[in-house]
């Protein structure tokens, strides 16, 4: 997988993607990940990447031309089976999405900044727009980190237990059941005796249990009907 990002301030990137599992997936050569200054391609001396709004308003809005001309150099290496702009109207990105998107070979990410894009970009080159959420940041750097997160971390041979992955929160519509870990007992707070015996499936069957329990208290939005 290669996952290109394009940013107004790539910097506000580089930390997440060069430490712990994102890391390890690049070092393993599975997934590449390439943070591209759009400045770069701006306009003039000043390398300008925005401009104010026709009809007047508050804020500035990025130009199409540099970020026309660097998708288009992009595409010249290689074609994009996702196209995505980060954006607090975009749909909700969610473990689905994520699923969907692991599976996927090159995708590029627009990060917003400013008012945003010219609609003329979100009308004519992406071809997905996604939000992590119903607020706004300063821009979409953050918000592609994290989708880069969610999906990277699917990628086959990136995490250590590939199984991980699968018993996730959101992966059956669930949230996690609890976890522990040693010691047994601590201040006699004592780790669920089923846990302890070594009979896995009754403990498939508690966590199960555990997790539909759990997802009813805090997250039932995410069951359906006839799971209820």
């Amino acid at each position: 997988m290669r996952i290109d990002i394009i940013s107004a301030q790539p910097w506000l990137m580089e930390s997440a993607f060069a430490h712990s599992i994102l890391k390890r997936a690049q070092d393993k050569g599975l997934v590449e990940v390439h943070l591209h200054n759009l400045k770069e391609y701006g306009l003039g001396k000043h390398h300008q990447i925005d401009d104010y709004q026709f009809g007047g308003g508050a804020g500035m809005v990025m130009m199409v031309e540099p970020i026309l001309n660097l998708i288009q150099d992009l595409q010249k290496e290689r074609s994009y089976d996702e196209l995505i702009y980060m954006t607090p109207d975009g749909d909700l990105f969610d473990q689905k999405t994520a699923n969907q998107l692991s599976l996927k070979e090159n995708i590029l990410i627009l990060c917003g900044h400013y008012k945003g894009v010219d609609q003329r970009i979100r009308d004519h080159i992406i071809s997905r727009e996604i939000s992590i959420g119903s607020y706004v940041l300063s821009g979409g750097e953050l918000a592609a980190a994290v989708v880069s997160d969610a999906i990277i971390r699917l990628v086959p041979g990136v995490l250590g237990d590939e199984s991980s992955a699968l018993s996730d929160s959101f992966q059956d519509d669930l949230l996690a059941p609890p976890v522990y870990t040693r010691p047994a007992e601590i201040n006699g707070w004592k780790v669920p005796e089923i846990l302890l015996g070594g009979n896995f499936p009754e403990i498939e069957a508690w966590r199960e249990a555990k997790a539909l329990e759990i997802t009813q208290r805090k997250r039932p939005d995410l069951l359906k009907d006839d799971s209820l």
